[in-house]
Order: structure tokens, then sequence, then C-alpha cells
């Protein structure tokens, strides 16, 4: 059996800030999550929002509330009028247009990112965030005065001793698991975990004041040595709190392992990693019945008997089960998790518009949604592509071209198949090259949309439903990827860049991972995030090349513009 092997040599931090966006700190950071986010936004525009029962609607749900209707019985996911009934004076904000969270949460991100070294800042979502700090703790910790760690300093620029903050590496910033006294003294050695964790906590407290005071915004982090234990302490003391996870994280002669202490109460399905469906089929192999709603914990699951990789892919292995899973829960179950804090991006790897329907069966209707859609996604291209940071450049410069445009349905079942039929949540998908008049930026908007709609999107709609009637719709999205990244600007820099096109593996590779489907929150108008892991099931197929126009099949998409892009440096003179 292959042993576990956590890398503790890692500080993230997690963080969420105004309820929903976390960041992550650890010797490999996961910024916490802001708090509630979508109700902060509204609160950082209006500041007397923050003492009354405020709620954010999305079709007739609440997606999400400040704290102050936590309290008054409001949570989310429930319906308006259900809301209105439980809290009568609950202030009610529409959330359907995403732009000004969008927008909020990218200069969220860009603050965190300035802040960090190397730029391993990853973002997930609106809300979340995870920080690789291992680079900056080792270095504070390398400079310590041993002598006078009560008045130290920390670097936050090498090259300018000015830049930084003062702190006291006596104690903890923030709580911790378990919990201990604020006037205990770490280790005294700077390369014991628990100083560099010491550290850390101050750097998060840190970033988190940074976020409230320029910004507005509050957050909730974790510290700790991976993504999965950072998150997961960082959740410990919410909302604007951060939280330590405390060494032991190996169980030794005369001590347990904190991380153990931690975990073994947590309910299975609140662990990162575990599904629902997982989830189940651990409940029922433990409690040998189907359907189990009793909690089930990780202490349960660790050691029932016989537990090991080789039980665990018995119960969880099988058609489209991810190789190897026995060994990956095995290791979540015992807080391995040795996942890297990727690095920031400037160029998300698609973009996607979608909405849900309760009923959409015609074809006008249909046309109307889509040109709806492709106006959302016209605005958002030009956004976050544009850079626009050239003043020789007026109306800007491209950072990168998708090649692709995708089109996604997902079907309702016909009635006539009965009530028994399974509904199927799976979406179906159609692919071509995305016309290049969408990057005519002196075309009107509205205007881009109705073409694109009428000369790409509805006819690849038809090809995907050639029926006249008998289809009813509960979503459609939208989508441009398979980005190209322009040429940067230095000298040795000609035609497209080689090495941000390898970069695009990692986006190819994502329509063929085998992925468990979320099931937290219903559909709604969704604006994706640039890695968020979309993951309907696309059939397979093949496009033709924007460039010589053969027809290429998917795996093949990368090695082909890679051709082509030799070939244009191979002509340059």
């Amino acid at each position: 059996m292959a042993a576990l092997v956590r890398n503790d040599s890692r500080i993230i931090l997690h963080l969420v800030t105004p309820p929903t966006l976390t960041y992550c700190l650890a010797l490999t950071n996961h910024i916490q999550d802001y708090d509630c986010f979508y109700a902060s936004v509204f609160e950082a525009e209006q500041p007397e929002l923050k003492s009354l029962p405020l709620a954010v609607q999305q079709k007739q749900i609440v997606v999400t509330c400040n704290y102050e209707a936590r309290r008054r019985g409001l949570r989310k996911l429930q319906l308006i009028r259900d809301a209105k009934r439980i809290c009568p004076d609950v202030v009610i904000v529409l959330g359907e247009d995403l732009t000004k969270f969008r927008d909020a949460s990218k200069k969220l991100y860009l603050l965190v990112r300035s802040l960090i070294w190397g730029d391993r800042v990853e973002k997930l979502g609106f809300d979340e965030l995870f920080l690789d700090v291992t680079e900056m703790i080792d270095y504070n910790t390398g400079v310590l005065n041993q002598h006078d760690l009560a008045n130290s300093y920390f670097h936050l620029d090498r090259q300018d001793p000015t830049v930084g903050f003062s702190y006291d590496a006596t104690r903890f910033q923030g709580s911790t698991f378990p919990a201990m006294e604020a006037a205990a003294v770490a280790q005294k050695d700077p390369s014991s975990l628990e100083m560099r964790l010491l550290v850390a906590s101050h750097l998060q407290g840190h970033i988190r004041s940074t976020l409230e005071h320029q910004i507005g915004f509050t957050a909730t982090g974790g510290i700790s040595t991976s993504k999965l234990l950072a998150k997961l302490v960082g959740n410990v003391h919410k909302p604007n709190g951060q939280t330590t996870l405390l060494p032991p994280y190996t169980a030794a002669e005369h001590n347990t392992s904190n991380v153990f202490q931690f975990l073994d109460d947590h309910e299975i399905r609140t662990i990162p990693g575990i599904g629902s469906r997982i989830a189940q089929k651990l409940k029922s192999h433990i409690t040998g019945q189907e359907s189990v709603d009793e909690k089930i914990t990780v202490k349960d699951v660790r050691q029932f008997p016989g537990m090991g990789p080789p039980l665990l892919d018995k119960i969880l292995g099988g058609p489209g089960s991810v190789k190897g899973i026995g060994m990956r829960m095995w290791g979540v179950l015992h807080g391995v998790d040795n996942s890297e804090v990727l690095e920031g991006r400037d160029v998300p790897t698609q973009i996607s518009i979608e909405d849900s329907y309760g009923r959409l069966d015609t074809l006008e209707s249909v046309r109307r949604e889509l040109v709806v859609l492709s106006r959302s996604l016209i605005r958002r291209v030009r956004t976050d592509l544009l850079d626009m940071s050239d003043d020789t450049v007026p109306q800007g410069r491209w950072r990168a071209h998708p090649r692709t445009l995708r089109l996604s349905t997902r079907p309702r079942p016909r009635p006539d198949l009965g009530a028994g039929h399974a509904y199927s949540s799976n979406r179906i998908s159609r692919s071509a090259p995305l016309p290049p008049f969408i990057f005519n930026l002196d075309e009107n908007i509205d205007a881009l949309a109705e073409r694109l709609v009428r000369e790409s999107v509805f006819s690849m709609f038809r090809k995907l439903h050639p029926e006249k009637a008998g289809w009813n719709l509960s979503l459609l999205n939208v989508a441009v990827t398979n980005m190209v990244e322009s040429a940067g600007d230095q000298k040795q820099h000609s035609g497209r860049d080689i090495g941000k096109m390898f970069r695009q593996q990692e986006t190819v590779l994502k329509d063929w991972t085998v992925q468990e489907p979320s099931d937290e929150l219903p559909s709604q108008v969704i604006e994706s995030q640039s890695d968020d892991g979309w993951d309907d099931d696309e059939p397979l197929g093949s496009m033709d090349c924007p460039i010589c126009g053969g027809s290429i099949p998917q795996f093949a998409q990368l090695a082909h513009q890679l051709y082509h892009s030799e070939r244009s440096i191979i002509r340059q003179p």
C-alpha cells in the first residue's frame, strides 16, 4: 500500500470575504471567503444596509443574505415569499445582473495578488482565494530577531525594507485550533512549523485588514499547510475571523495529531472533494442501508473495520470513477492534500453566460433568449479580454482571442416518457469557430449580438434540436473557449506566444476529466468564472479549423494550433 505523505513545508492561506469571499492562508495560502459576498457588495455601496436584514434575489429565490438576516431566520435558497413571511422588514435587492459582483471580485483579487510574491493566488468563483505564501513566510522567519520577537517586522518587499508592517511574533493573530491562551509563546526555532504558522497568521491578518480598509470588505481566513486544511479551518470562526490549525500534524508517542482531532467530527459531506454521491455510497456501506439521513463523520469512515484504499476502491469504483479514487479518498480522510495553488491568470480559460428557465419551448422564445445571452457574452469578452492600459491604443488591445463558440442546452424529458423516467441533468453541446466579427469594436454590442445569433448560434441550436416542437429547455449556455493569448510586447516575441499556447493543455484536458456534478445550488443566471471547472458532458466531435478550414477532432485541437503557430514563426523574416 502506498504511504500517505503530507507536505507540511508549505504555508497556505484561505480567505473568504463578505460572507461569501474566502481566502485561505497557509504555508500555502487559501484566502478567505468574502463574507456573504453578494450581500457585501451592496453593503459596500450603501453602508446603511449593514445594520438591516438584507437578502439578494435571483429568480424567486434568496441566493444569499447578510448575517443580520440570518439571525432573523433567513437562509440561502429560501423562496422570496417565505423570506418575507419570516422577516417582514427584510430588504430585498435584485442580483441577477452579476456585473457588479464580478467587478468587485476582480478588484479584490487584484489587490490580494499585489500583496503576494510569485502571483501564487488561486481564485475559485467570485468569493474564494487560496494563497501560497511559503516563500514570504520562509524569508520573514529567516530575518526574525530572536532576542526581541515582540517587536518584529514583516517584510512585504525584499528590495524595499520600509514596505511592511510591525507585529508581535510571540502570539498568533486570531484564533487557533485547538484554542490556546492569547499569551502563549510559540517555539523560538524560526524553522519550526509552529513559528511559520504564527508568522503566516499575521500576514493573513494584514491582508484582511487591507481589504477592509481599502475596499470595505471583511473576510474570513484559514491558515494551514494545504488547501484542504486551510479551507476547513477557516470555517471555524465566521464571519470576519481567522483560525490557524496548530501542530502537531502527525501523531507521535506522547501526543495525538491535531489534524485528526480537527477532522474527526466533520460530517463527511462537508469535506472538500467528497460530493453527495460519494458521501451517500460511504454512508450506505457504513450503515448497511441504501438511503441514510443520519450524520456520518470522518472518524466513522476512517475507523470502520477493514477501511483503507482497497475497500474505498471497491465502494467508490466503477464506470466513470476516477482512477485511484480509493487512495485519493483515504488521503482526504487523513487530511492529506498536496495539490498546488495555481498561479493567477490575467486571461480566463473561458467566458460563459447561462440562464435557467421554467419553460422554454418555442423557436422564437429561444432566439430571443439567445440574443440576451449573446449580448452579455460580448460585453464580458470586451471587459475581460481588452487591455485598456496602453494610451496609444484608444480602443484597447486584445489580450487574447477565443477561437471557439459553444452552445449548450439542458432539455427536460418529454411528458410522454412517464413520471418514472429519470431526469437527466446532463447538458448537450455543440461547438463551432467563433466568427471574427465579434472583435469589431466599432459595431454596437446589440447589433453584434443579433448578428451572432443570426449567423451562428441559432443554426447551432437547430442542429442540437432539429425538431420544431416537442422539446422544453431548462437551461441555455453560450460560451467562448479555446483562448489564444496575444504575443508579448518584448522584442523576442514573434507571432503567437508558443509557451502560452502549451499552457492551454489544462483547458483542453478539462473536457476529458470525470467530475462529480455539484448539487449545491439550483441553476440560475450564472456568469461562469475563468477556472471554475465547467463540467457538462460535452460529446466528442470535431470542428473546422478557423485558419485552414480543415475538420479537426476535438482531441487534436491543441496540436493543430501549435502546427499553425510554428509555421507562422518559420515564415518570419
